[in-house]
């Protein structure tokens, strides 16, 4: 047994539907842009585009969602709703024929984003991280297994805000399917079990009021329930 000289940080996880032992997260990567009407949503163009990745602290999962404080520093806080790849067999290069024998699972997921610390970012060729890595800004719910719902290839991923729906894609519009994704990461970093990959989100991505309820759904995969609290006071 090792020994530190401060506690071990704890070791995120997420549920797994219809079994007790849990995910572990290690690393969340993201791909920007990858449904063609958020693309242009966001200035960008999905015919030219090629995928570009972020990432998010591992330990900023939110497993389950649940209510959540409003995070401090930000006048414009976004909600983005994405369908989640849980990894569950590493490699480097990976094949896109060949990728999908690496996914444990799927999840699904919001990539909470203070979207005004991102723009004062993309103006000045900064760093993402303060605007998509802050504490609890990756609400995801339970992983549901590849052995119980196969690849979902395509279906609704939709986004409601106080009951009025604000997102709504389909998992076939993505520019680049998981497998693609999957391929195309792999080809820049070693994709590990444990990793999490967050493929984008639809078109419709707005503003979130201290109070607001939001609820996600995707086909196969289940609901995720978040409520955002008061203004923290940390």
């Amino acid at each position: 047994m090792v020994d530190y000289v401060i506690p071990s940080p704890s070791q995120p996880s997420l549920e797994v539907t219809g079994i007790e032992a849990r995910f572990p997260v290690r690393r969340i990567w993201c791909v920007g842009q990858n449904y063609a009407e958020h693309a242009r949503e966001m200035g960008g163009d999905p015919e030219r585009a090629p995928p570009f990745f972020f990432a998010k602290p591992g330990d900023v999962v939110v497993p389950g969602g649940g209510v959540l404080p409003f995070p401090v520093k930000t006048a414009n806080l976004h909600y983005e709703v994405e369908l989640v790849v849980a990894i569950g067999t590493g490699g480097r290069d990976i094949a896109a024929d060949q990728a999908l024998l690496h996914v444990y699972g799927y999840a699904l997921g919001l990539d909470m984003t203070r979207r005004d610390l991102q723009a004062v970012a993309k103006k000045s060729g900064r760093p993402w991280a303060l605007a998509k890595g802050f504490d609890q800004s990756c609400p995801i719910g339970p992983v549901m297994p590849v052995a119980t719902i196969g690849h979902p290839e395509r279906g609704p991923i939709v986004l409601s805000v106080n009951g009025e729906i604000r997102q709504q894609g389909d998992v076939s519009d993505m520019i680049w399917p998981v497998a693609d994704i999957i391929s195309q990461l792999s080809a820049f970093v070693v994709l590990s079990p444990g990793d999490l990959i967050m493929t984008g989100t639809p078109a419709g991505v707005g503003p979130v009021q201290p109070g607001d309820v939001l609820h996600a759904r995707c086909v196969g995969i289940g609901t995720l329930d978040v409520t955002y609290n008061f203004l923290s006071t940390e």
